[in-house]
């Protein structure tokens, strides 16, 4: 469908916001409300992330809690496949289970709650760079692992998207997938366990195939919408729009010219972009007039029209857990904000 016809139920109406997933502080009723206030419909609140918890509530451990039959145990060196699952598998299971819980509570409290809701996790690949086998070395180094890990996500984050679903009734579920070292994994700078050297790249068509089964699975779920989130550089954004993911989505700031010329062709044929506006270094929220010019911009100079932009969602590039609990929610104000402001230029 080209981007300037009308809204359908899987088109988006206007521009809309949400963020990556990372939030600031322990507290997660707090953080849940905070995000379900700052993102109501129709925006895109989100299941938040509280890494400051400790062990299994970072992004990696929390995914490697939702395997199915590949439970991990937390070494020095990171998170390691081992045979039997342990006091590490258990606490991340608890943390992501005790936070849809106080989702379910929150949304009921809610008159009209959001009519979506965002789960997230680390895409198949960047999984495999970041967990370790009982060897010691990285699962990215083995072909076979490589595939066992990507049909253990699949069938993982199918059950973790039916237990949301479950905590918000009628809720159109929205999958998020971070991969923020594909890029690595595809040129083939992924160091070992060891440093000396760095583990062969992945080809372009395993990558393909492993999103595909994983995308497949969400979908028979019950997630209305995937998106793949990958770094702007290289050709990361470029196979994400490649495949039967619904968006792709980057940092903008900096985006080369011809990463938006991707952007637009994507958009022409009918997918979403979602547009990392505000870094997770930043050391306050960016104006809403600098976040309007990071999309508007572009936009104009790739000669796309104003009615395409209900294609873009606004999001952060990377997670707010390093800010404070008040700027964060400032960031999704201004984000929302952003949104709106550029409705109004969709309307003229």
């Amino acid at each position: 469908m080209p981007a300037s016809e009308a809204a359908t139920p899987d088109r988006p109406a206007q521009v809309t916001a949400t963020a990556a997933g990372p939030w600031p502080g322990t507290d997660v009723p707090e953080a849940t409300r905070a995000i379900r206030g700052e993102l109501g419909s129709p925006h895109l609140p989100f299941l938040p992330e509280l890494p400051a918890r400790g062990p299994g509530a970072d992004a990696v451990g929390r995914t490697a809690s939702v395997l199915v039959d590949l439970p991990v145990d937390l070494q020095p060196h990171g998170w390691r496949l081992v045979p039997h699952p342990g006091r590490d598998s258990r606490r991340g299971a608890s943390l992501l289970a005790s936070d849809i819980n106080v989702l379910a509570d929150t949304a009921g409290t809610e008159e009209q709650p959001a009519r979506e809701l965002k789960l997230q996790l680390r895409g198949p690949l960047s999984l495999a760079a970041n967990l370790y086998l009982h060897s010691g070395e990285r699962v990215l180094l083995d072909a076979g692992a490589r595939r066992e890990l990507a049909d253990s996500l699949a069938a993982g984050l199918a059950d973790h998207l039916r237990v949301a679903a479950a905590a918000v009734p009628g809720a159109r579920l929205v999958l998020q997938l971070d991969e923020p070292e594909l890029e690595s994994v595809l040129a083939g700078t992924v160091p070992t366990a060891s440093g000396y050297r760095t583990l062969r790249a992945v080809a372009r068509a395993e990558v393909a195939a492993a999103w595909e089964r994983v995308l497949e699975a969400a979908r028979t779920a019950g997630a209305a919408e995937v998106a793949l989130i990958v770094p702007a550089a290289g050709r990361s954004l470029e196979l994400a729009f490649a495949s039967s993911a619904d968006a792709a989505g980057c940092a903008v700031e900096g985006l080369p010219a011809a990463q938006w010329e991707t952007v637009a062709g994507a958009v022409e044929s009918g997918k979403l972009f979602w547009a990392g506006v505000v870094a997770a270094g930043a050391a306050a929220p960016p104006q809403v007039s600098a976040l309007v010019a990071a999309v508007e911009g572009p936009w104009r100079r790739l000669g796309l029209p104003v009615t395409a932009l209900p294609s873009v969602r606004l999001t952060t590039a990377g997670g707010l857990e390093h800010f404070a609990p008040s700027a964060a929610r400032q960031v999704l104000t201004r984000l929302t904000a952003t949104a709106d402001a550029l409705d109004q230029i969709r309307h003229g």
